[in-house]
């Protein structure tokens, strides 16, 4: 009896050795981030995009809708609806440090807030939008989006890493 308790106990040692190693290396693969180029990525993102609702901005619109300089980053994909009655965009930006996670982060939240005040009286779908926003942070990339199709760019992002 005592035998076949050792042996138990041995199995389970095993099991959650093996359980503990399998949840480090998923840890490790959604955290990480990506060796592909910005262009890659942003090829990748671009093409995922309905492009007949979004049109991709300046670093000017970038400057005035999140306060954010295109010139810090690595890589900056910037799209939007061209009304102002769209809250719809999406943007992807590779950072060259990890100091500018938090300022990039800090920057979409902000900018959900604003709009949030902006479209709460007036247009409940698109402030539903806003609601859901997506937003991920993998490795030296940001992605942020506020659509319909949000998930489906979202996707498009996580496939491309």
């Amino acid at each position: 009896m005592t035998e076949r308790r050792v042996g138990v106990a041995e199995v389970m040692k095993y099991v959650i050795f093996a359980v503990i190693i399998g949840y480090v290396v998923l840890l490790l693969m959604f955290t990480s981030g990506s060796s592909r180029s910005f262009d890659e990525v942003a090829d990748s993102v671009r093409g995922a995009l309905d492009t007949e609702t979004l049109t991709e901005m300046n670093d000017q619109a970038l400057k005035r809708n999140f306060g954010l300089n295109s010139a810090d980053y690595d890589g900056v994909l910037y799209y939007a609806a061209e009304s102002s009655m769209s809250a719809e965009e999406v943007l992807l930006i590779k950072v060259k440090s990890d100091d500018q996670v938090q300022e990039v982060t800090d920057a979409l939240n902000e900018r959900i807030e604003t709009r949030l005040d902006a479209f709460e009286g007036y247009a409940p779908e698109e402030a539903k939008k806003l609601e859901n926003a997506n937003q991920s942070v993998r490795g030296e990339f940001i992605f942020f989006a506020v659509s319909s199709q949000a998930e489906d760019y979202r996707a498009a992002f996580d496939r491309s890493l």
